[in-house]
């Protein structure tokens, strides 16, 4: 029972984070970089703050925490860097390819090397045993991501391009392949960093979030390479303006607000159910790909909503509709054995 009530957790947190970029429609006249920025202040800063200081024992201090052992938190920091290069290019991918086929591409590249990095740095034999159950779980989910981006192809083979710019305003098929896989390896690092933070869950912390001072350490280290781009976008198309308009601030910051919010949802989550999960099982081990099998679900559910698939024919949507029960059939796999 405890399993799936975990489960539960994490497909809360990632419905959540598949509905983040929902609130983009409603900032205005504001460049990318500028609404990137802004959003991300909340959604790797403040509340990966809020969740971390969730951890804290009584009677100590997040940076009590945070000095019990420096080393971890700096790796975990560190990694956070290169998942900021992932988390940089996977709004990058979704500005080329739209919700659902840009999700769907960069969660699934950082699905199977977020799982199956972890494990095999652990010792993890993936041709035996548990490691096996492991490696066909993350084959399944791999499975159902291709099936589809195939049907992404075949809704880019029989559209329009004015519908693929009604659809999508920067939709490019080939710069958006790249970046997306290069978001989704680079994505990955964020649970090699959950992994180098374990140090920090110390005793005395309450199990449901002691694994949120990690993530806030990876999330610093994410906030700063995207910092760092962000402000470089400013200074070169001179959008340095967008932050000094008083009268868009109000509903802009509101919304940045909630997609940050909403996107932290998905590893506070995972980091809460997660806690349900035997430790050193294949569940546990499972978990992150089964995030981002649900976050490639519910991205394709927003992608329909966003009318991203209108215009195309049954034999996509039939695909489509395939591609989602494989990775729905991918949740349950582990826990079949």
């Amino acid at each position: 029972m405890g399993v799936w009530f975990g489960l539960l957790i994490i497909a809360v947190g990632s419905f959540c984070q598949s509905s983040s970029y929902v609130p983009i429609n409603k900032v205005r006249e504001w460049s990318w970089e500028s609404f990137w920025l802004v959003q991300g202040v909340f959604a790797w800063l403040v509340f990966p703050l809020l969740g971390a200081l969730l951890a804290v024992p009584a009677g100590s201090s997040l940076g009590d925490v945070l000095a019990a052992d420096p080393v971890a938190a700096l790796k975990a920091a560190g990694y956070g860097v290169l998942w900021g290069v992932g988390g940089l290019t996977f709004g990058l991918s979704m500005r080329y390819l739209g919700v659902a086929l840009g999700q769907s591409i960069s969660l699934g590249t950082c699905a199977a090397f977020g799982t199956l990095l972890p494990a095999l740095f652990g010792g993890t034999d993936l041709f035996r045993g548990p490691g096996l159950i492991l490696l066909g779980g993350v084959a399944l989910t791999l499975a159902g991501i291709s099936v589809i981006g195939y049907a992404g192809s075949l809704r880019a083979r029989n559209m329009s391009d004015e519908e693929k710019r009604a659809a999508v305003k920067d939709f490019a098929l080939t710069k958006g392949l790249a970046v997306a896989l290069l978001a989704g390896v680079m994505s990955a690092c964020f649970n090699l960093g959950l992994e180098a933070g374990r140090p920090l869950q110390l005793d005395g912390m309450e199990p449901l979030f002691a694994a949120l001072p990690a993530t806030l350490m990876v999330t610093v280290g994410g906030f700063a390479t995207n910092a760092v781009y962000c402000l470089y976008q400013n200074a070169k198309n001179r959008t340095f303006g967008d932050y000094a308009r008083p009268s868009l601030w109000a509903n802009n910051l509101l919304f940045c607000a909630l997609a940050g919010g909403l996107w932290y949802s998905q590893f506070f989550g995972l980091a809460v159910g997660r806690s349900f999960f035997e430790p050193g099982s294949v569940a546990a081990a499972f978990a992150w790909c089964i995030l981002m099998a649900l976050n490639v679900t519910f991205s394709n559910v927003w992608g329909v909503l966003l009318a991203e698939w209108r215009g195309v024919g049954r034999k996509t949507i039939a695909v489509l509709a395939a591609g989602l029960a494989i990775l729905i059939f991918s949740l349950i796999f582990p826990n079949l054995f």
